[in-house]
């Protein structure tokens, strides 16, 4: 591929709308991009939640690290700034919608995002940052009942 050019992605779904569930999606774009650590990530997370920030995003960290460990296949993640999500975007806020209310399709979800039945973990780790931000006000189900 010569320089400058890109990969044509598909982004077929709009982003999801309430505060919780697009600050989701930040950190996530903001976390495959510029690793776990990324001080953007962690301020908006500190902005979103105050003095109780720490929870969502040790969680949303480990997260993001599992889904890497167990995915047998690349993630597509959309530039910060876009105002749309690739099918994988969508996959995770749809199962972590559902990782809640009703674990057997996200885990579903899960193992088609990462191409393999080793998903156990990951399942795990959306329930545990769907419950954080849940407690602390932001709630991620909204996009999955929609």
């Amino acid at each position: 591929m010569a320089y400058g050019e890109s990969y044509p992605v598909e982004l077929p779904r709009p982003i999801p709308g309430g505060y919780g569930n697009r600050l989701f999606l930040f950190v996530i774009r903001r976390m495959a991009t510029a690793g776990v650590n990324d001080a953007h990530a962690a301020n908006a997370m500190l902005g979103a939640f105050g003095k109780s920030y720490r929870r969502p995003l040790v969680l949303m960290r480990a997260m993001m690290l599992e889904l890497a460990r167990a995915a047998s296949r690349k993630i597509l993640v959309a530039p910060c700034c876009c105002a749309r999500m690739t099918a994988d975007e969508a996959a995770i806020m749809q199962a972590v919608g559902d990782a809640l209310r009703d674990p057997h399709t996200a885990f579903d979800n899960v193992s088609g995002l990462l191409g393999n039945d080793d998903a156990l973990g990951a399942l795990t780790c959306l329930q545990a940052v769907a419950q954080a931000h849940s407690d602390l006000g932001r709630p991620l189900d909204l996009y999955a009942a929609s």
